[in-house]
């Protein structure tokens, strides 16, 4: 049996991801962390374990992985692009000495750990269309020089000490549960928030800028299916690219027009954000995810934006 746990669980992937592996896994086997608690996180505390954790503080975490016989991490707890700009030192801090210090407790205690990495891991030499699975990358934002560097080694753990290594490069994600944290993709989230709210909204990211993105749904499947595929199947391991669909504000403003056709965009970029979206790629090669553990994403953009608005129309009320 699975004894998980999850760090950076409070953010927006971690606070829908121990949900649904509760419902998967039992309640009382997936152990929530984050660094501090926060308020509206309500299902996550009252439906199974929760601690405070850094995940730079080794003793504290082996306390916690001692306390519950964790055998499975999933690593979520990051500093993100936006603010890594922000705050390079702390990025490179959290991202990397909290990561190595989880990895040599996966080492010392035969652990899997899965840490994900982000389309941020590429950069402007990096080739824009369909970007392959193996290909330059040269990030020019600390966030994406701290998700080569954690692709890196975690690979290095997996091949020089066996430790079972796993994680892919998300794209872009889209909730309708809990807000982003100052990534460079925010904006395809709150987009639809103010679709709702003001039938209008101003993007920091400029028209015509392409980036992939994922609904949340896809992204926790992808996790799940990962953490569980054959490791005999598994030539990468570690940053699998993973992708649903390539688009730019005008394609998500185009969707929302078909539900709300008096929704409109307007555009105030913001120049810091603007510049990591451009060092990023436009689409993804997904094909080696799909060949070694079976992806596939269920969401298109307008399946998305249907379940989008009508979640959060119920949701704002």
């Amino acid at each position: 049996m699975r004894k998980i746990l999850v760090t950076g669980a409070l953010g927006q992937i971690g606070s829908e991801l121990v949900l649904e592996l509760r419902r998967q896994y039992g309640n009382d086997n997936v152990i929530a962390s984050n660094r501090s608690k926060k308020d509206g996180h309500d299902t996550v505390y009252d439906s199974g374990p929760f601690e405070l954790l850094d995940i730079r503080d080794g003793n504290r975490a082996n306390e916690i992985i001692d306390k519950y016989k964790i055998n499975t991490i999933i690593n979520l707890a990051a500093i993100l692009s936006a603010v890594g700009e922000q705050k390079p030192t702390m990025c490179w801090d959290v991202n990397m000495n909290g990561l190595y210090t989880l990895l040599e407790i996966a080492r010392e205690k035969n652990l899997m750990l899965f840490n994900p990495s982000s389309i941020a891991a590429f950069g402007p030499s990096t080739p824009a269309d369909q970007t392959p699975q193996d290909t330059i990358q040269r990030p020019t934002s600390m966030y994406g020089v701290t998700k080569v560097a954690g692709e890196i080694l975690c690979d290095y753990y997996h091949q020089k000490f066996g430790v079972d290594t796993r994680g892919v490069r998300f794209p872009g994600l889209i909730s309708n549960d809990t807000l982003p944290g100052g990534g460079t993709t925010d904006y395809a989230v709150h987009i639809y928030y103010e679709a709702i709210r003001k039938k209008s909204y101003t993007s920091f990211i400029r028209k015509g800028t392409k980036m992939d993105m994922m609904y949340m749904p896809d992204a926790i499947k992808s996790i799940v299916e990962l953490m569980e595929a054959d490791p005999t199947k598994l030539v990468h391991r570690n940053a699998f690219n993973i992708t649903a669909m390539s688009v730019a504000p005008e394609d998500i403003e185009a969707s929302i027009k078909k539900f709300i056709p008096e929704f409109t965009l307007d555009y105030d970029v913001d120049p810091v954000r603007q510049a990591i979206a451009d060092s990023w790629p436009n689409s993804l090669d997904a094909s080696a995810a799909k060949a070694e553990w079976g992806y596939e994403p269920d969401y298109d953009l307008d399946k998305m934006t249907k379940d989008m608005l009508d979640t959060l129309s119920e949701k704002l009320k």
